[in-house]
């Protein structure tokens, strides 16, 4: 990956630098480089992941390829650009809008004096772009395919993530795990773990359509698992609010409110959020907008939900996707308690830097 590895401690070149490097669409290789991104400029972060692969949220084709893109720590959409957009994405860099310093140092912001020049991309000679130009792409200056009768309509790196990503990585690539493991995005026992967790939900699924019910392990249930059994579908308003703290339900408690298809009025719970329940967390902030990938269209939530400081996908049965997705929260899978004494909290909490 054009030399940067986990941990290295890298510096975002200059606006001009990276602007003069972008097509009229603010891409570079068909990523966009969102006006949300320019603030980052010459300060220093540590490399937190090798995005060398990433889930498709867009068309859901499974996990694609992705050429010479890292995430940093805690560097995330804010959303200003895109109409307060609530989803909080970590952000995709290509490895030439960075530069590595060399040494550890403090990250922080400083000059470049010390950056060693990454690798330029091949491809097409870019055109350069303005910021102003970026505003407008993020305003939808650049998507036909959406009529905005319904709204503003957005594109960002979410949007249009199916063209800047390569081909769908089948689950039997090999490489892909060793490069998980080589890149330190997993450790060796969290990839195993995945391969056999993943082999065996195969044999879920298969066993729920060929086996008699008696004959399932767990009635073909998939793992982590958790049964839902929801009667009907009351929403909980507990009023959270960001700094509240909360303890996350069991997940019996949990599976009593989600339907047949793991969802809670329309909010699915995924299995990567198990790992939280009993812990005590404090709400990150509440969310009741975002963009809806597939269209760039804002979308309301008819129930609001809240996002927990540190929840996140950790793919541990998503094949170590890096994007580190925020979870979003249904209040009836939450119960409020007081403010724990530091020793005591499962998960602190943590400043969003974007």
């Amino acid at each position: 990956m054009n030399g940067v590895a986990v941990g290295d401690v890298v510096q975002v070149r200059p606006p001009e630098e990276i602007l003069s490097g972008l097509d009229d669409r603010g891409e570079r290789e068909s990523m966009p480089f969102m006006p949300e991104m320019l603030k980052f400029a010459g300060r220093r972060f540590v490399v937190e992941s090798i995005s060398h692969k990433t889930c498709d949220t867009v068309n859901w084709t499974g996990i694609r390829k992705v050429e010479n893109t890292v995430h940093l720590s805690g560097v995330r959409c804010d959303g200003s650009a895109h109409g307060g957009c609530q989803a909080g994405c970590l952000i995709f860099w290509k490895t030439d809008w960075l530069t590595r310093v060399s040494g550890t140092g403090e990250v922080e912001p400083d000059s470049v004096a010390n950056a060693e020049v990454a690798a330029p991309a091949e491809g097409p000679a870019p055109t350069g772009c303005t910021a102003e130009r970026l505003q407008e792409v993020a305003h939808g200056a650049c998507r036909d395919d959406v009529t905005p009768s319904d709204g503003p309509v957005y594109s960002c790196q979410a949007t249009e993530l199916p063209r800047f990503v390569g081909a769908e990585i089948p689950r039997w690539n090999l490489r892909q795990y060793a490069d998980d493991v080589q890149y330190g995005n997993a450790s060796s026992r969290s990839v195993l773990w995945g391969i056999l967790v993943g082999l065996f939900n195969l044999g879920q699924t298969a066993s729920s359509k060929l086996l008699p019910r008696w004959l399932r392990v767990r009635a073909g249930v998939k793992y982590p698992f958790i049964v839902p059994s929801a009667e009907r579908m009351a929403a909980a308003n507990l009023g959270l609010e960001a700094g509240d703290w909360v303890r996350v339900r069991s997940a019996e408690e949990i599976g009593k409110t989600l339907d047949k298809n793991y969802r809670n009025r329309g909010l699915y719970f995924d299995r990567e959020m198990l790992k939280y329940c009993g812990r005590t967390v404090q709400v990150l902030r509440r969310v009741d907008h975002i963009i809806e990938e597939p269209t760039g269209l804002m979308i309301t939530m008819k129930t609001p939900s809240v996002i927990l400081a540190g929840g996140i996908c950790a793919a541990d049965y998503h094949r170590s996707c890096p994007r580190a997705i925020y979870a979003y929260w249904r209040e009836s899978w939450l119960e409020r308690v007081p403010a724990p004494e530091p020793a005591d909290r499962a998960i602190e909490p943590q400043a969003a830097q974007g």
